[in-house]
């Protein structure tokens, strides 16, 4: 262990979330980003989404998303978030599978009546990840005076 200089900032501390506190931000929060292998490269996408169980429910409309979403690559699923007051942040991935599935009915129990895309345009596609992995952690953030440095601190090289 590396001993800490006079006037250094510790590094922050990080701790694995259990799966319970990773859904329970997941239930939280309204908005995440899904990744997705599409043809010969990634691509990330924001989405609305809610929970049902422990699974991961989403609407989209047809194209390139869905397409790479429904396809035989496995997909990721994260929404992070920091509260000011604590200075502390957090993050939460869910990798596993989607599958299309049908519109809820009007009658129908579903957590999927809530998704409210926030873009205009038809989303009449309802995609289900369920999980494979579910992992978060939550972590100090460091100081913003500890993202700059000065000229004065930066390592030189070359010529000098």
């Amino acid at each position: 262990m590396v001993p800490f200089m006079s006037g250094t900032t510790p590094p922050p501390r990080t701790e694995a979330l259990e799966t319970r506190d990773c859904w329970e931000l997941l239930r939280e929060n309204p908005m995440g980003r899904l990744a997705v292998w599409s043809v010969d490269h990634p691509e990330i996408f924001p989405l609305t989404y809610v929970t049902e169980g422990e699974t991961v429910l989403f609407r989209t409309g047809p194209g390139k998303k869905l397409d790479a979403a429904l396809g035989s690559a496995p997909v990721a699923f994260e929404i992070d978030g920091v509260n000011a007051g604590t200075n502390m942040a957090w993050s939460v991935m869910v990798q596993g599978r989607a599958d299309a599935m049908p519109p809820p009915l009007e009658s129908s129990s579903s957590r999927a009546h809530r998704l409210i895309s926030w873009q205009p345009g038809t989303k009449d596609h309802f995609v289900r990840i369920t999980p494979e992995v579910v992992t978060g952690r939550r972590f100090t953030v460091v100081p913003a005076h500890g993202w700059e440095i000065s000229l004065d601190d930066a390592t030189r090289s070359g010529l000098d």
